[in-house]
């Protein structure tokens, strides 16, 4: 008795994992076809967003004398997975987006904070 209980677990096991790999494969389609059609429009938003936080925290930390953390109250509501760091010998200000698309903006004695080229990536 005790084999068949086993048994009859295992094939529920089995259909559980069939019925949830189907699901899946699903979510996985409709996020290939998100970045498909999307995915263009997305990194320039992103890149778009690092700028924004470059500049922004640049400008806050250099030229009004804040410190960097403080600097995230003057983004956007949706700016929350920008990260700034900055690099105190060449007084710059670094954002990303998501970890991604680094942009760098650095203060220049008589211009502010002017963003460095973005590189392609």
């Amino acid at each position: 008795m005790a084999t068949s209980r086993s048994a009859s677990s295992t094939a529920r096991a089995a259909g559980r994992r069939r019925r949830h790999g189907w699901l899946g494969w699903l979510i996985l389609s409709a996020g290939a076809v998100v970045v498909l059609l999307y995915g263009g429009t997305l990194r320039q938003q992103a890149r778009a967003q690092a700028a924004y936080g470059a500049r922004i925290g640049c400008s806050c930390h250099y030229v009004e004398g804040r410190p960097l953390g403080d600097c995230r109250k003057d983004f956007a509501p949706d700016m929350a997975l920008v990260t700034l760091g900055d690099d105190k010998d060449a007084r710059s200000v670094t954002a990303r987006f998501a970890l991604l698309f680094p942009t760098t903006a650095t203060y220049r004695e008589g211009a502010g904070c002017l963003l460095e080229p973005w590189r392609r990536n």
